[in-house]
């Protein structure tokens, strides 16, 4: 699930068709790495989401408010001075970087027409959001970049902005048969890594798609492909940048049994040919991205808050299977039993041939009509051998009757913490969980007093400060009145 180059192309294309000749009317920092800017346009007001966070950096159109904190920071400041009732003029993207860049128009103090870019680089741990002038020199961004900290590029207040070319990668849109043979299939690599190796805004998913697109094993490394094979490989990531170059994008989340596997701006071919997976097209990029990242983050929050329980439940599954081991083995040595009841009856039958002192008996089973030879206690006689092998064999015999029942529990246990670990798996909700706790709490899990110790804690906490203060009360009201009495 990559938020890629021809993604953010995607999303580029819609902000430009959607904000470009609006006016920023309002901008907020709702947290000290995100940006949330409302543009008025001749259609309607629009909002503006972007987040440089190093986890999930995002930028995309979206309906919802985000409250902001009372006293704005130095950042959201900045932009407010110099960008507020400013007109958007034009959004692009950088040679297919995960890069949008906003070039804004303002009056600045002395009334004069001035240029500005506020750019947003969604480059993961490495994200930001640069404020640069006409000069693209930096005057602010929301994340400070010190040489300290890289030694690539520093992001400071006066230092020249530039896109730092660490990869050398090639721009799909300028691709031509000689630099592929000269960049992409000289790679001793597998062929889709020497695709989005090489080439900008290319994820690894991306890759294996114009592979599978080419009929191409994307394992095979990219120096022995035949001259056919990089022929096809390069008229379909032709095809491909030409949907780019002219907005041919059809965004759509792929899902496998409801679950999302992978979403993208192309059609993903090499999953729709599978009947398992099933496409959810979207007409707007923006409602793709704010859809699954509030369902990823839905489920982030679900399984933080599910950490406890799972635990529990592991716990559960984990002694459960090792009982289970246990009991398994307590039967299998349980078989035994029926040969020392034979043994003890064959004792009784025969004893009385043995004579003092002897160490076996060899005798014919009258069962399996074969000679078996029984180990004897030579310090006891025939009959106490014998009743010795039946004690044996109604011991193990009562051991097998009570072990059978419990591993029969035991499985039925094991069932059920697996279809409940299930289940929490699939928890959509706060309710979902609070369910499967009750759920643990009524089969004794979890004790009930320990689920409501923090309503305890609570009350307890009330309690106190509501009796000591009472008690004082009362302890004043007897002074006056002993002193009044007296």
């Amino acid at each position: 699930m990559a938020f890629d180059g021809i993604v953010v192309a995607n999303l580029v294309k819609e902000l430009d068709q959607t904000l470009t000749g609006g006016r920023i009317n309002k901008i907020a920092q709702p947290e000290t790495d995100e940006l949330l800017l409302t543009i008025k346009t001749n259609r309607k007001q629009q909002r503006l989401f972007l987040s440089a966070s190093a986890s999930l950096p995002l930028a995309y159109l979206t309906e919802e408010n985000k409250p902001s904190p009372m006293i704005a920071p130095n950042f959201c400041m900045l932009l407010r001075k110099h960008l507020n009732s400013a007109k958007i003029i034009g959004i692009t993207q950088p040679d297919m970087e995960r890069i949008i860049r906003f070039e804004i128009e303002h009056l600045n103090e002395m009334g004069d027409l001035c240029r500005k870019y506020l750019i947003m680089e969604l480059m993961g741990k490495h994200s930001n959001i640069i404020f640069c002038d006409e000069n693209e020199k930096i005057i602010d961004s929301i994340k400070h970049i010190s040489g300290l900290v890289s030694s690539v590029r520093e992001v400071l207040p006066g230092r020249d902005y530039f896109i730092p070319n660490t990869q050398e990668k090639i721009s799909p849109l300028s691709l031509t048969f000689p630099l592929c043979l000269e960049h992409l299939f000289k790679k001793p690599v597998p062929t889709a890594k020497a695709i989005y190796t090489s080439l900008t805004g290319f994820s690894p998913v991306m890759a294996n798609e114009s592979c599978y697109r080419a009929k191409i094993d994307s394992q095979v490394p990219a120096n022995c492909l035949t001259e056919k094979e990089q022929v096809t490989l390069y008229t379909i990531l032709e095809e491909m940048a030409s949907d780019i170059q002219n907005g041919q994008f059809h965004p759509a989340i792929i899902k496998k049994d409801g679950i999302v596997t992978e979403f993208a701006s192309l059609p993903l071919t090499c999953y729709l040919d599978f009947p398992e997976y099933k496409e959810v097209p979207y007409q707007s990029i923006s409602k793709l991205l704010e859809h699954y990242y509030a369902e990823k983050n839905n489920l982030t929050r679900i399984r933080q808050k599910s950490v406890d329980l799972r635990k529990i439940i592991s716990n559960a599954l984990e002694r459960c299977r090792k009982k289970l081991d246990l009991q398994e083995k307590q039967l299998k040595d349980t078989k035994k039993r029926e040969k020392y009841k034979v043994y003890g009856e064959l004792l009784t039958t025969y004893g009385y041939q043995l004579q003092p002192g002897e160490t076996s008996l060899t005798a014919l089973n009258y069962y399996t009509n074969e000679e078996i030879t029984i180990p004897l206690d030579k310090t006891l006689t025939a009959l106490e051998n014998a009743k010795k092998y039946f004690e044996k064999y109604n011991k193990l015999k009562r051991t097998y009757e009570a072990v059978s029942v419990q591993l029969e529990e035991n499985r039925k246990e094991l069932l059920h913490l697996e279809s409940v670990s299930n289940a929490l798996d699939m928890a959509e909700n706060e309710n979902d969980l609070a369910a499967i706790k009750e759920e643990l709490i009524h089969c004794g899990y979890i004790r009930r007093k320990y689920a409501g110790k923090k309503a305890e804690k609570k009350q307890k906490l009330i309690n106190h400060f509501t009796i000591v203060p009472l008690m004082a009360m009362i302890f004043l009201l007897e002074k006056i009145i002993f002193k009044m009495m007296n």
